[in-house]
């Protein structure tokens, strides 16, 4: 088909279409496209290769269609498998940097890096909005007239007179953005949720010289009230149990509350997904080797395989990283190397972290280091209650907003935090307690630690929720929080 023909058929269904899933378009008939729109999710606007990738592995599991050619070429297991084990419990793997990573730490990745992140985020936001967005230097300059824009927040400061400035920049130039603390009071308090490099829409008015915009709206690239997810899906079977933070090699790892969820996973029980830290690791953090029972981190490895591998057969798991396992540093993270996963059973799915699993719901599983920053960047939000920031992320349509705080980002040529395809379940970790809700018609879980209180926590004030792990029925998306202290 030819590719204006191509575009208007995606356009036509409310798509727009990358470039390299066009390529990978072009030698389709028009009764495969039609079946590849109506497999994509409502939710996602731009069709990109992942999107699509499956409906072309017609060659067997192990063959994938090139971009750009018609050829077929060995499908990498690691990105994008399909696993079916005898018993019907599938794993898709739809998102993963693991052997996809292209940094190396030049200028050049960080432009594109930000622009990437700005293009997504901005085509969300232009979807939503009802009015036309100018760009910052091409920007009606009649001061009577409102106008839209899209920006990426660039400063974040209080005026004199207490009122908020907002900096925000798009790829052609930058404006401070006036949020008056008496004129709209709602719109203020809004305002004061606003963290740094989030991409906002802003509706306003400009000042008489034109260097400045008064805000009378700001718009988040926020998830849709309804997301159709399941409109053209078979309605998934079985349970899921989430959980995270095991911290095998730890003083503190509770391992009589181990051994007691493990003999009780039942035969109800189809799926075990863990978001991170499965071991202590080793000089995560100041004298970490005075609170390890194990001191080499193969040996952690070691025994956290033996506890993964007691869990019933039937189980199909899923391991992501954290920021206390053997994998870099910076996010986006790969799996666990080969000289890991060789110690656990070979029917594990290992991920990346971020990674988006389908077993029947679409499962975003992100370990959450970013609410370090997020937590401490708005007000009211805190440890005790995770469900605020992850809400937050589904809101900004961002796993991971804030360049520069705590979390370290490798500048990847695509911002692998962005979520552009909405999931059922996110799921996280890191941060101890456990926190359950349901953000639109998305279930967020923060599923707690296997791992009594640190001396660091007890520093901090910090109070973990130890030993609790979160069942969902993926039928109903009905759950439950088992406690096995």
């Amino acid at each position: 088909m030819e590719t204006g023909e191509i575009v208007q058929m995606f356009a036509e269904s409310g798509f727009q279409i990358d470039p390299l899933a066009l390529d990978l378009m072009k030698t389709s008939s028009p009764e495969l496209i039609h079946d590849v729109l109506k497999s994509i999710d409502n939710s996602v606007m731009v069709v990109r290769i992942e999107h699509i990738n499956h409906r072309f592995q017609k060659t067997g599991p192990e063959t994938a269609v090139q971009p750009g050619t018609s050829k077929t070429i060995p499908q990498k297991p690691d990105i994008i498998p399909s696993k079916v084990k005898p018993d019907g419990n599938p794993v898709t793997i739809l998102k993963d940097i693991t052997n996809q990573s292209t940094c190396i730490g030049e200028y050049t990745e960080f432009v594109h890096y930000f622009r990437d992140r700005y293009d997504s985020i901005a085509e969300m936001l232009r979807r939503i909005g009802a009015r036309p967005i100018e760009s910052i230097k091409k920007r009606n300059m009649d001061t009577r007239e409102p106008l839209s824009i899209i920006g990426m927040v660039l400063d974040i400061r209080t005026s004199a007179k207490g009122h908020k400035l907002i900096e925000v920049e798009d790829k052609t130039g930058t404006i401070p953005v006036l949020i008056h603390k008496e004129k709209d009071k709602e719109l203020f308090e809004l305002a004061k949720r606003i963290i740094l490099d989030e991409v906002i829409g802003v509706t306003g008015t400009l000042s008489s010289d034109g260097s400045l915009m008064f805000a009378n709206r700001i718009t988040f690239p926020d998830i849709p009230n309804t997301q159709g997810n399941t409109l053209n899906r078979k309605k998934p079977e079985g349970k899921a149990v989430f959980i995270s933070d095991i911290h095998v090699g730890s003083k503190t790892f509770l391992e009589d509350s181990w051994l007691k969820f493990v003999k009780w996973l039942g035969d109800d029980i189809n799926y075990l997904v863990i978001a991170g830290d499965v071991v202590d690791g080793i000089g995560v953090f100041p004298n970490q080797d005075k609170e390890l029972a194990i001191s080499d981190i193969y040996e952690q490895y070691e025994k956290a395989a033996q506890y993964l591998n007691a869990v019933p057969e039937h189980i199909r798991i899923i391991v992501s990283p954290g920021n206390h396992d053997a994998v870099r540093q910076a996010e986006p993270q790969p799996r666990f190397p080969e000289k890991i996963t060789k110690l656990f059973r070979n029917d594990i799915t290992f991920v990346g972290n971020p990674a988006m699993v389908d077993i029947g719901v679409k499962v975003l599983i992100y370990h959450g280091r970013s609410m370090d920053d997020i937590i401490a960047s708005i007000p009211g939000f805190s440890y005790g209650d995770p469900s605020k920031p992850m809400s937050e992320m589904l809101k900004l349509r961002h796993l991971s907003p804030i360049y520069g705080g705590r979390v370290s980002i490798a500048p990847e040529l695509k911002d692998h935090f962005v979520i552009d395809t909405i999931p059922d379940i996110l799921h996280c970790g890191h941060v101890h307690t456990v926190g359950v809700s349901r953000y639109k018609e998305v279930l967020t879980i923060n599923s707690g630690t296997w791992q009594s209180q640190t001396e660091f926590q007890k520093k901090m004030n910090l109070q973990p929720m130890p030993a609790k792990a979160t069942v969902v029925d993926l039928s109903s998306m009905e759950y439950s929080i088992k406690d096995f202290n």
